[in-house]
């Protein structure tokens, strides 16, 4: 009796599920059918009677001034040398600006040159992809929302080839199923890593991981499991991608690991600005009476300002006074809102804690060429966030011929700071005592010494160069246009 009552609740539950799995594919079907139509209709032909291949980039933030952004121009003015039938598109969400604002922003910015014109799609839903929108479920509001971003985006315009140069994974379904589009990606960082669960499995408190989490088991077990939940779901949807880029070893790893598409993924370091600090001149130290220690960074809580000026405190506390010469911590980045300049504050408030406060400068939102000065006469540059994806400040550092003191993690270990022609070109550490140790141990070094280190690892950012970016670039996308 009871195996007919479960027969007679299941065989009709299952045929339910049957006829709603053929709709939603007819369905899926339908729309598919009416975007392709609707791009036949709009799609007009070139000069030459040749339609031209639309190739669209979704970078809802085109106009900020980050290493994403040069990745994205530099990746257009590239296409457009090679590909004379090709038409560039960007998704933006740069409302406040207008598209010439935007290419001269990138010229003014990058100094790079577009060789033609871009098409510029606006997009008036980006506040669905902003983190202040989801206090909590962070990760997966920023992705639903970048679904319905994306559906706008493809509504405005459907391309035939998509390349996703932000980290919105989550639309990349959408554009290749719906769109019919073959799909890239330029992938800068992992949404969500393994490390990241890592963190939350080991109740590790970090600035991702409060300690209200952290103190529950409860709390933690569930993190656990929605980061999981998101790591399965992020998997899926990027391996809809056929061409897979990554900027680091560090970040191809872990998208190996989730994304599971080996065959379609190569590291491309993104382009670094290189040649502009390899103007400055490498001489042997001349003036002996002060030191300078760098630190270019935005004051972010994971790029870990406190833990450099409390390394620096205990190097001024260990160097025995007067057998060595004065020492200056130099702190330069960028502040985008209120809460950096808070964070500026209270570590204002740690340097006069730790008795440091007249051996430590500030300086924020300063002028390129001070930047510059200030590379050109420092002796170290430091670098402390934990797993950087990449690390373009430590490669710019060691282009201006600062001795490079980078996190012993990330980018800066697999990719950057690594020996090149058999020689070290910089040094890594990981924690306050380790860090002290080793800039005591950089100062101690002859200036004749520290000039072969800074000589070697100028050689070795030429790696990073524009040139190269672009070389490494269409080689990876060249699947995408057979």
């Amino acid at each position: 009796a009871r195996f007919r009552l479960l027969c007679s609740l299941l065989i009709p539950a299952l045929f339910l599920s049957g006829v709603l799995c053929v709709c939603l594919v007819v369905l899926l079907w339908g729309i598919r059918l009416w975007i392709q139509q609707r791009k036949k209709r709009f799609s007009s032909a070139g000069r030459d009677g040749k339609r031209p291949l639309v190739v669209a980039f979704f970078h809802p933030y085109c106009n900020a001034g980050g290493g994403g952004e040069r990745v994205l121009w530099c990746a257009i003015r590239a296409l457009q040398k090679k590909h004379k039938n090709v038409t560039c598109v960007v998704y933006t969400g740069d409302r406040d600006a207008t598209g010439e604002e935007i290419v001269e922003g990138a010229f003014r910015r990058f100094n790079i040159k577009l060789i033609h014109a871009v098409k510029f799609v606006f997009l008036e839903k980006r506040y669905l992809v902003e983190a202040s929108l989801y206090p909590h479920f962070t990760l997966l509001g920023q992705s639903l929302g970048s679904v319905f971003l994306g559906w706008e985006a493809l509504l405005k315009c459907v391309p035939d080839i998509y390349i996703d140069s932000m980290g919105y994974a989550f639309t990349l379904p959408l554009f290749k199923y719906l769109g019919g589009c073959r799909i890239g990606c330029y992938v800068h960082y992992p949404t969500i890593s393994t490390d990241m669960l890592s963190v939350v499995r080991n109740q590790d408190t970090r600035f991702n991981n409060t300690a209200f989490i952290t103190n529950s088991p409860f709390f933690s077990k569930f993190k656990l499991v929605y980061y999981y939940f998101f790591a399965f779901m992020y998997g899926l949807v990027g391996s809809c991608s056929e061409v897979i880029m990554v900027n680091s070893s560090w970040t191809l790893n872990h998208i190996l690991s989730l994304w599971r598409a080996g065959a379609c993924t190569t590291v491309v370091y993104p382009p670094c600005d290189v040649q502009t600090f390899l103007d400055i001149p490498l001489e042997v130290e001349k003036s002996t009476s002060e030191y300078s220690i760098v630190s270019v960074s935005q004051f972010r809580p994971e790029k870990d300002h406190p833990l450099q000026i409390r390394a620096f405190a205990k190097l001024l506390k260990e160097k025995r006074v007067g057998q060595q010469p004065s020492l200056k911590l130099i702190l330069i980045g960028g502040c985008r809102n209120q809460q950096d300049e808070e964070r500026v504050n209270n570590l204002k408030r740690l340097c006069e804690e730790l008795g440091v406060s007249n051996d430590v400068m500030f300086r924020i939102n300063i002028p390129f060429e001070e930047l510059k000065r200030h590379l050109a006469e420092a002796t170290i540059g430091l670098h402390t966030m934990w797993n950087e994806h990449f690390g373009i400040g430590v490669v710019e550092c060691m282009a201006a011929g600062t001795v490079i003191l980078a996190h012993n993690s990330g980018g800066p270990k697999l990719d950057i700071v690594v020996p090149y022609e058999g020689h070290i070109t910089g040094f890594l550490a990981e924690n306050e005592d380790s860090y002290a140790e080793t800039m005591a141990y950089i100062l101690s070094l002859s200036a004749e010494k520290r000039l072969q280190i800074r000589e070697n690892a100028r050689r070795s950012v030429h790696r990073f160069s524009h040139q190269n970016f672009e070389d490494t670039f269409l080689l990876s996308v060249e699947p995408l246009f057979k």
